[in-house]
């Protein structure tokens, strides 16, 4: 019998894995959930589980929940698996990979739901699981459940799948900062989507701007000196940093059919501190 429960269990270990990550944005996170849901299935009576992968997704949507409850503590959490690199080199080829990455965008609207909306959300629309087994794990009715990832589905209204930087993403992006640096609005609204959306991460919480207009108006973060073009996940992005050399920001933009659908920027030092990004052009390599 163990060694069934065994097989059954690894069986579903992508599957729980992929839950996890997506719910929580960290891998180290995900492998953790996973670990402990397997310490509670070897600790239950087997005869009493009738069904497997809902038992499974059970527990590993509860443990993701109780980690999402406690990130209170733990705010730099999910970041430090966000992938930045230098932009050295316009050739598609070269471009960091979004492998299985959640990605910026997401990750910062994701950071803006309440842990209930972003397990409703994810486990719903990415893994389509049952609102009634949804609430279970929430301890809610399955309306409730429903309500939740409805209002969640609201907030993130991101590409699925966002194109990787490619040599018209890039150009995009570098009309819209060098408008932001020269106080051009009239070009900012030209690579703008009238419909774009920029979330910020700061320390006060999630900031959401909507529409092109009002995106425009406040496009200061793209005129900082000391700015350095990065590939944030894949995607086309700038780093900036303050005159002390501590970062100031990290900005990911998605570049939809010639124009910027979504930006994303971290402006939170703590989840800044937690990101290994590049150093500030100019600085002497120094160790550490």
């Amino acid at each position: 019998m163990p060694d069934t429960l065994t097989e059954a269990f690894e069986a579903q270990r992508d599957r729980l894995r992929a839950v996890a990550h997506r719910v929580l944005g960290s891998h180290a996170d995900a492998e953790d959930v996973v670990q402990e849901a397997w310490l509670r299935l070897s600790r239950q009576d087997a005869e009493t589980i009738h069904n497997l992968d809902g038992w499974l997704t059970t527990v590993v949507g509860r443990i993701s929940l109780d980690v999402l409850r406690s990130r209170r503590s733990r705010p730099e959490a999910p970041y430090d698996e966000i992938v930045v690199a230098v932009d050295e080199s316009p050739a598609p080829e070269d471009d960091v990979a979004l492998a299985d990455s959640i990605g910026l965008a997401l990750l910062v609207v994701l950071e803006s739901l309440g842990p209930g909306e972003r397990l409703a959300f994810v486990l719903h629309d990415l893994f389509a699981v049952p609102f009634e087994e949804i609430g279970r794990i929430l301890g809610k009715t399955p309306g409730a459940s429903k309500m939740l990832a409805s209002r969640a589905r609201r907030k993130v209204r991101t590409p699925s799948q966002p194109p990787a930087a490619g040599r018209e993403q890039r150009e995009v992006v570098g009309a819209f900062l060098r408008a932001a640096r020269d106080g051009d609005f009239e070009g900012l609204l030209r690579v703008l989507d009238p419909e774009v959306r920029l979330t910020v991460d700061t320390p006060d919480g999630v900031v959401v701007v909507l529409g092109a207009t009002n995106v425009a108006a406040g496009a200061r973060f793209g005129a900082a000196s000391g700015g350095r073009a990065v590939l944030v996940g894949g995607l086309p992005g700038v780093v900036a940093w303050r005159e002390d050399g501590s970062p100031l920001s990290v900005v990911a933009f998605t570049v939809v059919d010639g124009r910027i659908a979504g930006i994303a920027a971290v402006a939170d030092p703590a989840r800044l501190a937690s990101m290994d990004l590049p150093e500030p052009p100019g600085t002497v390599g120094t160790a550490g």
